[in-house]
């Protein structure tokens, strides 16, 4: 596993772990069309993690969704467990996320787009993945709208030790994804075999969470331990987190590693808009009503899965 060497300055974590200083459960509740999601970040307890705004465990069965709806400001990373999801937009482009896959979609200066279950699921009735949104910082609110689509096959995975990683964002063990961020971000998909365990670097001024999948484990020391649908957030000070699977069931851990470079700028969130003033906001809602920069081609547009349904 990796390890980074011990820095020399008078850190807050004992040998320069992270350490778990919040712990929430992520309960059910209803989003969008008929959607069930567990939300950890953007609810009342942790309303913003610096540059993390909402992390979304989610599940939809047909015809329940996410219709027709816009964004702007940020990005979001659609990271499909279970299942597939049809995702529309008003530019025009349309494709799958396939069980695996990943869409990291830079909403920049605007976008209306839906995300609804695909009619070619396989008979498969619940649809379930992760929907994390990533703050952009005011130099890149704006840029033109873009994705970048990873098939389940072409996401960078490694094993070793009883230890398995797919890497959504930034690399492990010399593993790298191909995915670029435009705020400095790691995203690790770890599974522990019984009894393995892992010490993952972490930038040392990053803001950091883990989110536990599947399985029971220990994060940062032996008193922290947590199940499934738990957010940990990791204190700072530390340049690393300790993780081991301390299941008696003989059941893996599965659990998501996510870091960011806090942006530090001034933030204004209006549900799916998120800029840096309550001016920005009021200019962006007025973009949307009137279909003007960056929304002009929402104005005809109605997503095939939603008119399909009749929501609109």
């Amino acid at each position: 596993m990796p390890i980074l060497e011990k820095s020399s300055g008078n850190l807050n974590n004992i040998n320069n772990k992270r350490l778990v200083v919040k712990k929430l459960f992520a309960r059910q509740q209803h989003e969008g069309f008929g959607a069930v999601v567990r939300r950890s970040i953007g609810r009342f307890e942790l309303r913003y993690f610096d540059p993390f705004l909402v992390l979304d465990e989610f599940s939809v069965s047909s015809p329940s969704g996410f219709p027709d709806h816009p964004h702007r400001g940020f990005e979001t990373v659609t990271y499909m467990l279970e299942g597939e999801i049809l995702h529309e937009d008003c530019e025009g482009h349309k494709g799958v996320i396939r069980e695996g896959g990943l869409q990291w979609m830079t909403a920049g200066k605007g976008i209306v787009h839906s995300e609804m279950p695909s009619s070619n699921a396989n008979g498969i009735t619940h649809n379930k993945g992760l929907q994390l949104w990533i703050n952009l910082s005011s130099k890149h609110k704006l840029v033109e709208p873009s994705y970048q689509e990873i098939e389940s096959k072409d996401i960078a995975e490694a094993e070793k030790d009883g230890v398995r990683v797919r890497v959504i964002a930034g690399e492990w063990n010399g593993v790298k994804s191909k995915i670029c961020t435009r705020t400095p971000t790691m995203y690790l998909d770890f599974i522990l075999s019984p009894g393995s365990r892992i010490s993952q670097p972490i930038p040392l001024h990053w803001n950091a969470f883990v989110y536990v999948l599947q399985g029971q484990g220990h994060f940062g020391d032996a008193r922290s331990q947590a199940a499934a649908h738990h957010l940990l957030i990791l204190g700072q000070g530390g340049d690393r987190l300790e993780a081991w699977n301390s299941s008696d069931s003989g059941l893996p851990l599965r659990f998501i590693l996510v870091g960011g470079e806090p942006i530090n700028e001034p933030m204004v969130q209006f549900g799916p808009l998120v800029m840096n003033t309550q001016e920005e906001i009021d200019q962006t809602v007025d973009d949307i009503e009137n279909f003007t920069n960056g929304f002009e081609k929402a104005r005809h547009w109605r997503s095939q899965a939603a008119s399909a349904l009749g929501l609109f």
